[in-house]
């Protein structure tokens, strides 16, 4: 905000000289205020400031939450092209599991429909627990968490991932997945 008041000062200075004594003056008594006072005043003047990234950690937490409750949501549906809109729609998105690393986000639909649709292969009912969101920046963020399938047969594979998200124009995306299995 500061540097913004001062490139205005230098502008209202060059366009009139005269300026200078009272925009000064009011920029060096904002400085010497207290935060919270500084706030106060710039609320009683009407301006608006643009929130601090920490004023904006729940929304861009919600909006992780949101991608990952819509995938959960999507996969109980079996609908794994919807589980897929989580992900980047680039050969750059990375998937990794196991021993195998898989890139593009046609290859990463392929291997899920192989695993999970293809030869009898059933869905199960998925499950994200234990979620710890890392931001990293307003447009970058670590997530990990457990993943859990509860499958027709009683079986319960399971196990951890931690997913690089970005915040792309069309909203949170994860750019690389790494997903490991702890067993049945």
């Amino acid at each position: 905000m500061r540097k913004l008041q001062l490139v205005l000062l230098l502008v209202s200075i060059l366009l009139n000289p005269f300026a200078l004594a009272g925009s000064l003056e009011g920029i060096l008594s904002a400085q010497t205020q207290a935060p919270d006072q500084q706030k106060d005043q710039k609320d009683q003047k009407g301006a608006v400031e643009p929130l601090s990234f920490e004023d904006q950690r729940e929304e861009l937490e919600q909006g992780i939450k949101h991608v990952l409750l819509s995938q959960v949501e999507a996969w109980n549906k079996g609908n794994i092209e919807g589980f897929m809109q989580g992900y980047w729609n680039s050969p750059d998105l990375t998937f990794i599991s196991g021993s195998d690393i898989t890139k593009g986000w046609e290859p990463t639909l392929e291997r899920y429909r192989k695993n999970y649709q293809q030869g009898g292969n059933e869905m199960g009912h998925l499950e994200f627990q234990d979620l710890n969101i890392d931001l990293l920046s307003r447009r970058a963020a670590v997530v990990t968490g457990r993943w859990g399938l509860t499958m027709s047969t009683g079986k319960h594979p399971h196990g951890f991932f931690t997913l690089v998200f970005k915040r792309m124009p069309g909203g949170w995306k994860i750019v690389q997945d790494h997903t490991s299995g702890a067993g049945n």
